[in-house]
């Protein structure tokens, strides 16, 4: 069982017990739904081409890299702003998998822990040695680190530039700027490899409704994204809703400054892809969470669940949609519309982790510092 946060608020916990059921470790769900399709139609249209788009992404990324250190001008600089975006927006469809190997080597972790942690990144530059798979440095890495070393070290395109060729320190500039970069490369490479050589057989066959099943880890991972990685982190900790003021440095993307709200409805479309089971590289959709959800309210004569979840999330990408590009911006000039996305997100959360999971009869693993 997965326990990320520790705190919990009194409304979380009757969610736990509401959805939880006497032995998990044991209990079976009554359908005869075919989870297992769930699970092969998460594994080869969803999962595996997304991370096979990132790989190579993230291979395009190191080219254009290479070629920026090796020949450090305002072209090669575009170009590889360019293909750090392509590339973070592709994790946007990737990171809810928190599964398998990715769990185990704290892939996210390292991947897009933001806001970055800048005073790291200098003093890693600054010493030249440095473990970037340390924790010490997960907040020093990944996309939001290559956010700061593109837009952030210096105020123009022209400045950055010069950080990385006439600075006292260009040479580290370079090379922590490459270590990212490949390290990036390498830890999705691994993740990948796994699915593609031994875990995607093992997690298909993982159907039980027990807390370490395939079932319920990929549905919890989902939820745990959602409420947390999605609602929380790209919403509502900047607009200030777990704190006593708005925090509008704490958007992704914060210094390239015109990117968060894309990321925020890339992320917002990947769920609600996998929610319904769409392909990754195409309009097809396959057995899915929905469809299971469909079929067991269908079943019981119940209200369409699954009807109910979607236009929730059409209202909130709606809402969403509004907001200015730069979502620090719109925290510092209009707070108001960032709260109001949040409720809108939150009006989903309920709907998952309170009304989906009672219908599948699944538990909640893991529990949270907000609130719900």
């Amino acid at each position: 069982m997965k326990t990320k946060y520790i705190l919990l608020s009194l409304f979380t916990l009757a969610v736990l017990f509401s959805c939880s059921s006497n032995d998990d470790s044991s209990s079976q769900t009554s359908d005869n739904f075919d989870r297992k399709a769930i699970l092969e139609n998460a594994a080869d249209n969803i999962i595996i081409p997304a991370l096979q788009n990132l790989e190579t992404n993230l291979v395009t990324l190191k080219a254009s890299k290479d070629l920026f250190i090796a020949t450090p001008d305002l072209t090669n600089l575009n170009t590889l702003k360019a293909d750090w975006l392509t590339a973070y927006k592709t994790w946007q469809s990737v990171e809810m998998f928190n599964i398998g190997k990715a769990e185990e080597i704290l892939y996210s972790f390292q991947m897009n822990i933001y806001p970055t942690n800048i005073i790291d990144i200098q003093n890693n530059v600054a010493a030249g040695t440095y473990d970037l798979t340390s924790t010490n440095n997960n907040d020093a890495v990944g996309f939001p680190a290559l956010d700061y070393l593109l837009y952030g070290v210096a105020n123009d395109e022209t400045s950055v530039l010069a950080i990385y060729t006439t600075d006292s320190n260009a040479a580290g500039y370079n090379q922590y700027l490459s270590d990212v970069v490949d390290q990036m490369g390498i830890l999705t490479s691994i993740v990948l490899n796994d699915w593609t050589t031994s875990y995607r057989d093992l997690f298909i066959d993982s159907t039980q409704n027990t807390a370490s099943s395939s079932t319920n880890m990929l549905i919890n991972d989902f939820i745990f994204y959602y409420e947390k990685g999605l609602r929380a982190n790209k919403i509502g900790i900047p607009a200030g809703v777990f704190s006593t003021s708005p925090l509008a440095e704490k958007v992704e993307g914060f210094y390239s400054k015109i990117y968060s709200k894309e990321l925020a409805l890339d992320g917002l479309n990947a769920a609600q892809d996998f929610f319904n089971g769409k392909s990754y590289n195409s309009s097809s959709t396959g057995v899915s969470y929905a469809s299971y959800v469909t079929e067991l309210r269908n079943n019981n004569g119940s209200s369409d669940l699954t009807a109910a979840i979607n236009s929730q999330l059409d209202i909130a990408r709606s809402q969403l949609t509004q907001l200015d590009n730069n979502l620090s911006n719109q925290v510092t000039t209009g707070n108001t519309q960032m709260l109001m996305t949040y409720d809108e997100l939150q009006r989903v959360t309920v709907l998952l982790k309170v009304d989906m999971l009672q219908t599948l009869n699944i538990s909640v693993d893991f529990v949270d510092a907000d609130g719900d």
